[in-house]
């Protein structure tokens, strides 16, 4: 296959205006073959233990829509190699995506993912289904095999608002990029198993969206409680989780000042009772 390395003087033009393809990876797998994840070449030994991991990501629907949220610490073995990381990532106007696994290679493929759906609306005059935008994530981790092979692992979990169903929608994926559609909530993640007990407790299915972010918050807690790899909230330093909301009217990330006020709230009531609120029997 011809790549730009390959063709004679005057021809990049062409290739820019007539594309082919909706396909922003498709069109860079054209142009530059290099540029993408899964087309590098392979390590001489795997290296996805020394590297940053991204952990622990939560979603859950709500009424009108579907909450993410994630910690901020990344580790590398048993160290803590950063507090602050961007681990929920908007996609577009009503999706986004959050990452576990190799944190460099999760970040890359939030950004790469973002421009393929901007590249398709901007081609097509029109936005992919929620189906659509999930089938070519799937695509884009199918891609990156070869790497995860190597140990560069990522897991993502997408979110979005379907505005022809008028609800939040939860799609989880393998290595090997296969999309899963999860019922009610989901999470990634080392500590993920924690975060599933304490949501499967709290967890309402009609619950406004500003309970179903205090939920979320409560899982990423008990999965710091339990998991080292996962970071709580750190008050000392003002570094928060990372909650989105998206409903009919898009994609919001909560301002950080507002998911403080929710931590410290969270934090009060612990102070009284450390494993967190039960949930009432019905």
């Amino acid at each position: 296959m011809a790549t730009h390395r390959d063709l004679p003087t005057g021809m990049l033009s062409n290739l820019f205006l007539d594309t082919g393809s909706p396909s922003f990876t498709e069109f860079l797998g054209n142009y530059a073959p290099d540029l993408l994840p899964g087309r590098r070449d392979a390590l001489a030994t795997p290296a996805g233990a020394d590297l940053p991991h991204a952990t622990t990501i939560v979603a859950a629907t709500c009424a009108g829509g579907v909450v993410m949220a994630g910690d901020r610490r990344a580790t590398s073995g048993n160290m803590i190699s950063q507090r602050d990381v961007e681990k929920v990532w908007r996609t577009d106007d009503f999706s986004c995506m959050g990452i576990a696994g190799t944190a460099s290679s999760g970040i890359e493929m939030a950004r790469l993912y973002k421009v393929e759906l901007e590249h398709y609306e901007k081609r097509e005059g029109r936005t992919l289904s929620v189906e659509g935008k999930a089938n070519r994530l799937a695509t884009m981790i199918r891609g990156n095999l070869p790497m995860a092979m190597q140990g560069l692992v990522v897991v993502p979990l997408f979110a979005a608002y379907d505005p022809e169903e008028g609800k939040g929608r939860i799609f989880s994926y393998d290595v090997a990029g296969g999309p899963y559609e999860q019922r009610n909530y989901h999470m990634i993640g080392s500590g993920s198993i924690f975060a599933r007990g304490s949501l499967k407790k709290l967890y309402r299915e009609d619950a406004e969206p500003q309970e179903a972010v205090l939920a979320c918050l409560q899982a990423l807690y008990d999965a710091a409680d339990e998991d080292s790899a996962t970071g709580g909230p750190d008050v000392t330093r003002s570094i928060w989780p990372i909650v989105a909301v998206i409903t009919e009217e898009g994609f919001n990330r909560l301002p950080d000042e507002e998911v403080a006020g929710l931590v410290r709230t969270m934090l009060d009531g612990r102070m009284n009772r450390p494993d967190g609120p039960i949930a009432p029997l019905r």
